[in-house]
This record gives C-alpha cells, sequence and structure tokens, in this order.
C-alpha cells in the first residue's frame, strides 16, 4: 500500500511522495509532513524477534518509504548502520534496576541522533536522484546541542549537499561544543549564536517559509532542506529502535510476545517520543508512553492542563538538549487529536507564534490518554543519576537521568508495574561533569576531558572514540552572529 505524506496545515487533497516529503523537509505553509496512514506492523513477532537491526530496519521503514525500492532502501540502511556504530546490536538494551534501558548513543557522535542521522544523508540524496534535482541541498539545522554534529557527521563530504548548524553559543556542554567546533568537511558550517535554541529552531523556520529567499537560491543552483527532526526522514528511523527493543525483549525472555511495555522519552522537541507513539498506532503493544521534561516543562504543563504556554523563563539545565521551550513536533500530535483537521492545527499554531500560547479543546485532550507526563529539577535529576550507579553499578547520562526520575515518579503514582524500556539518549561522557559529581564530590576543579578520564576509571566503561578525537582536535568552526544575523551568515557562507 502507497503511504503519501501531508501537511498539517495544508489541504487534505495536496499530497507528496516520501521522497518528496524528505527532501522538502518542511511544507511550504509552515506544517509539517505526517502520514496520510499509519501502516500496521504486519510481520510476525517471532520472525521480528530473530532479525538484526538493519532488517527491522528496512520491515518498518518500507511500510512508511513505499517511493523507495527495495535496492534502495537496503543500501541506503546498509550504508548507515554499519562499523561507525561501536556495537553489532547497534541499539543494545541493557538491564539495570528492574527497568530495561535502550541505549541509543553508540553511533559516530554518541547521541541517540545519531540512529536517524546516519540514515538521512542517504535517504535525502537517493530523493534528489528520485526526483530529479539539479540544485545543492542546503541542510539547514538548529540544535540543542546533539543534532548538529550528528547530522555535520552525516552529511560532511556528500556530493550534492552542505550543511549549516547552528548552535546557542553558551546553551550546550563543552563536548558537545567541541564536537561541533572541530567538525571536518568541506561543506559544513557551523554558527554560534547569541541566543537560545527556540531562537535558532524560530529563525531556521522563518527562512525556510522564506519564498523570496527560496527564490534567491534556486537562482544560485541552492535548495533548503533540514535535518531537523521537523523532517519525516529523521522520525521515521527513530520508529525503527522501539519494535527492535520489544523484539529483543521478547526473544531474551524477558516479556511473552503481545505482551504491553510501557516507554519513557526525555523529551524536549517531542521527535523521540513522537517516534514511539507511531510505532504503537503501527500495533507495536504499547501500553503508557511517559513523556519526561526538565525544569524547562512545557510539555508537563500542557499534558496536565491542555493548555501550552511558552510564555516562561528559558532554563539552562544539565540536560540541554531538552531545554527547549517551543516543541515543534508536537504540532504533528496536534493534528491527529484534531481528527486530521489541518485549518484547527494551523489556527492553533498561529496561536502559539503569535500570542504564545494555546489550549486544546475537551475532545482533543481524550487522545493524551496514551501519555502520561512529569519532569524532574536538576535535584532530582542528579539524585537518579546517583542512585542508578549506587544501585545498579550503571551510569546513565542527565537525559537518560530525567527520563529514570520521572518513571520512578509514574511508578509511586500509578502502582502499574508493566515492563519499561527507557530511552537512553546519550552517552555519559558526553555529560562526564554533570554525571562525575552527581556520583562523587572527590573530582572538584578538572577540565571536561579529565572528567572524562575519571568516569572511565570509575565505571570501568572505556572513553569512546568520538570523546578521544576531540581532545586534541582544532577549532575549524568559530563564528558567532546574533539570531537576527543568521540569514546573512547563511548567504556569506553559501556566497550569494
Amino acid at each position: 500500500m502507497q503511504v503519501l505524506y501531508k501537511s498539517t496545515r495544508g489541504k487534505k487533497e495536496e499530497t507528496v511522495t516520501a521522497s518528496m516529503a524528505i527532501l522538502k523537509g518542511l511544507s511550504e505553509d509552515g506544517g509539517l509532513f505526517v502520514p496520510t496512514s499509519i501502516p500496521k506492523l504486519d510481520v510476525p513477532m517471532d520472525r521480528l524477534s530473530e532479525m538484526t537491526y538493519q532488517e527491522t530496519a528496512y520491515e518498518v521503514m518500507s511500510r512508511f518509504l513505499t517511493d523507495f525500492t527495495e535496492e534502495e532502501l537496503k543500501d541506503c540502511i546498509a550504508r548507515a548502520y554499519d562499523s561507525k556504530f561501536d556495537t553489532e546490536e547497534i541499539a543494545p538494551v541493557k538491564k539495570a534496576g528492574g527497568v530495561y534501558f535502550l541505549e541509543l548513543f553508540h553511533g559516530s557522535t554518541i547521541a541517540f541522533k545519531d540512529m536517524a542521522l546516519s540514515i538521512l544523508p542517504h535517504l535525502m540524496t537517493t530523493a534528489a536522484r528520485k526526483n530529479h534535482v539539479k540544485n545543492e541541498i542546503v541542510i539547514l539545522t538548529a540544535t540543542s546541542g546533539d543534532t548538529g554534529k550528528a547530522a555535520m557527521a552525516g552529511f560532511a563530504d556528500v556530493p550534492g549537499t552542505r550543511i549549516i548548524v547552528f548552535y546557542p553559543k553558551n546553551g550546550v556542554s563543552a563536548i558537545q561544543e567541541k564536537q561541533m567546533v572541530t567538525q571536518k568537511g568541506k561543506n559544513t558550517s557551523v554558527v554560534g549564536i547569541t541566543g537560545n535554541f527556540d531562537d535558532a529552531q524560530s529563525a531556521v523556520k522563518r527562512m525556510f517559509n522564506d519564498q523570496e529567499l527560496a527564490a534567491e537560491l534556486d537562482r544560485n543552483g541552492f535548495q533548503f532542506s533540514s535535518a531537523n527532526s521537523i523532517n519525516i526522514g529523521r522520525l521515521v528511523p527513530q520508529i525503527v529502535y522501539y519494535v527492535y527493543a520489544y523484539a529483543k525483549l521478547v526473544k531474551a525472555g524477558e516479556i511473552n510476545a503481545g505482551e504491553k511495555i510501557n516507554i519513557t522519552v526525555p523529551t524536549g522537541n517531542f521527535g523521540n517520543i513522537l517516534a514511539a507513539y507511531y510505532a504503537k498506532q503501527m500495533g507495536l503493544p504499547i501500553h503508557k508512553l511517559i513523556c519526561a521534561s526538565n525544569e524547562n516543562k512545557v510539555l508537563y504543563d500542557f499534558f496536565r492542563t491542555g493548555t501550552y504556554d511558552r510564555k516562561r523563563e528559558f532554563i539552562l539545565t544539565a540536560s540541554p538538549s531538552m531545554d527547549i521551550l517551543i516543541s515543534s513536533n508536537l504540532e504533528r500530535l496536534i493534528y491527529r487529536l484534531t481528527g486530521e483537521d489541518s485549518q484547527a492545527c494551523a489556527e492553533l499554531m498561529r496561536s502559539l507564534s503569535e500570542g504564545g500560547e494555546y489550549t486544546i479543546t475537551e475532545e482533543m485532550k481524550k487522545g493524551l490518554e496514551d501519555f502520561y507526563g512529569n519532569y524532574c529539577s536538576e535535584g532530582e535529576t542528579r539524585e537518579a543519576i546517583s542512585a542508578t550507579w549506587y544501585g545498579s553499578d550503571y551510569v546513565i547520562d542527565p537525559h537518560t537521568a530525567v527520563a529514570a526520575g520521572v518513571y520512578q515518579k509514574y511508578l509511586r503514582e500509578t502502582e502499574d508495574a508493566t515492563p519499561v524500556v527507557i530511552a537512553s539518549t546519550a552517552s555519559p561522557y558526553k555529560f562526564a561533569k554533570s554525571v562525575i559529581t552527581a556520583i562523587s564530590d572527590r573530582y572538584e576543579g578538572l577540565d571536561d576531558f579529565a572528567l572524562c578520564d575519571a568516569l572511565s576509571a570509575l565505571s570501568g566503561v572505556r572513553l569512546p572514540a568520538a570523546v578521544e578525537e576531540i581532545r586534541t582536535a582544532p577549532v575549524l568552526h568559530d563564528t558567532v552572529v546574533a539570531p537576527e544575523d543568521m540569514p546573512a551568515a547563511v548567504r556569506k557562507i553559501l556566497g550569494i
């Protein structure tokens, strides 16, 4: 069955193929592309449980990306999920403290963004060939810390592409920044901004919607696309690892086929938990989707009240990839809650853009029953890191700790003993200072790389190559601009 894509803000009859949705990234009307229907996962669990990650990826992604041939999609998957991952399983599941941690940080940049951004460049260049695109594709991306490096690693020196990443200069960890500013590749550019992630993301969206800029780019042989999770080519690969995790738990005898699980996801831009929601819609036996926020608890407040309100203080936390007040992917869920009424969805998004908030109807609130939302304070996040280490000899990063802490709150509130998978979204080495100071007070005054060495010695977990590589790597990108100067920076980089 062919699956087409439409905009969350567009006319129902206006659809595009999967490859065109991937190429565009964002619809011309500012909406996000969503599938016209969610395909069913029609592969028996006994077969899925015996599959490799690559085989699982094909079964899931082929249901969504229906205009890619089998050969094209399998080639993209083989190129993506190869030796750049430091474990054969790609996304291993580790049991600690009675819960299952789905480790999504074994790729080249040690964060979950690698899971989708390893394959997106191959999907995009294949899509460009399929659609006879002659322009050079300019990947324009805002990052709260992880997407930028993972996107650049994926697109570096890929023919026919350029990538420009904007990040909040004072809003990422030292390791995250060093990963980005040392990125090699003739087609890569990294720009810090004197604002926060929401400022960067909003400016990027405005550039996507600027028709005059699009015409100027076209005249010069360029066109924009996105590597953010607003791109459906980012979202579909993320569905895979939830299916894979479930199948591996069945194979290991931890759960029975058909038995329900809960999934807990540390959430900022809402893409990773939306992928789990889509997996549930496909038929994966998921009971509750537990949405974990840090002190920027805009999503927790939304699930509690039905009002999404970004008018609040922006808080810099130890989990910077979640320091977000405008969760772009929530729009895809809102669209479903409206009964796929694009006009109603567009009106809510307009209210958010112009007034800073919107409130969903009581009828729409009923559609949130699949979700539970809560948050962890900075103190609770440190406690979760410490408790997991001292209780299970298992080290988790601050984002994963937010999820672990929120899950404990869910357990206390509901006494729901359904087996739970926690999305472990980054290596603890990416946030070594936050992790090791939560475990011990003996390491004051050490720099980030010395802290990584200390964490390795303490935990017995080998330091990832991604950290070793940047320890002495030269800084190649040092531009910093104000958010309003981002379009000028893009023109300068492209030479137009």
